[in-house]
């Protein structure tokens, strides 16, 4: 019996592990398609939707499996792309996205409804806009301005203000621009997430 129990449980995590990996493969692809919305923010922003892949595989699999997808999708990609913040843009990445989907495959495990989903994506998206707008002001932008305008800091706020007249520092800057595109971009990954979990699953659970 015991056996029999341990195979099973091997078995599981042989799964598990495979189903991951394979998210994880999904992501990094769908990462590599990047493209700017130059309407709402500079175009050194570029929107990619591996989130949504990785908020299917949280909803199937659980938070834990949504934090290493989205470790495993940073990492392919520093190996593939190489890296010009030092490895800084790629931290930001995986904070932001586990900001993102982590808080959502949470709530999701614990109310598999539809209206669970919606509630768990909204959460998720705020998460991305807040936690994504703090990462941007105190990290992401002020090592970005380093690396590409050798710390010029008023190159970066004069992108800005090319799109609202109104942004004149770092803070309007983030509150302007980087805000909105994180929630662009939580609301189509949401999106994309809600038509296809349903048509997926299936398949993801174990």
């Amino acid at each position: 019996m015991n056996e029999t129990k341990s195979k099973r449980t091997g078995t599981t995590a042989a799964k598990y592990v495979a189903k991951v990996g394979i998210l994880s493969a999904a992501a990094t692809v769908i990462m590599l398609f990047e493209f700017p919305l130059a309407f709402v923010a500079p175009t050194f922003y570029k929107l990619d939707l591996s989130e949504s892949v990785i908020l299917v595989g949280g909803f199937a699999l659980g938070p834990t499996a949504a934090l290493a997808i989205e470790l495993i999708k940073n990492l392919m990609n520093l190996l593939i792309n190489g890296t010009m913040t030092g490895g800084v843009g790629e931290l930001g990445n995986f904070l932001i996205g586990c900001a993102f989907t982590v808080p959502a495959a949470i709530m999701y495990k614990y109310k598999k409804t539809r209206g669970g989903a919606v509630a768990a994506l909204a959460v998720g998206t705020a998460s991305l806009a807040i936690i994504g707008a703090a990462i941007n002001y105190f990290v992401l932008v002020p090592a970005y301005t380093q690396v590409y305008v050798n710390g010029d800091m008023s190159q970066i706020i004069a992108m800005g203000t090319a799109i609202f007249p109104w942004v004149k520092d770092l803070f309007t800057f983030v509150l302007s621009c980087t805000l909105p595109f994180n929630l662009i971009k939580g609301v189509i990954c949401s999106l994309i997430c809600y038509i296809l979990y349903k048509k997926v699953s299936p398949a993801l659970h174990i």
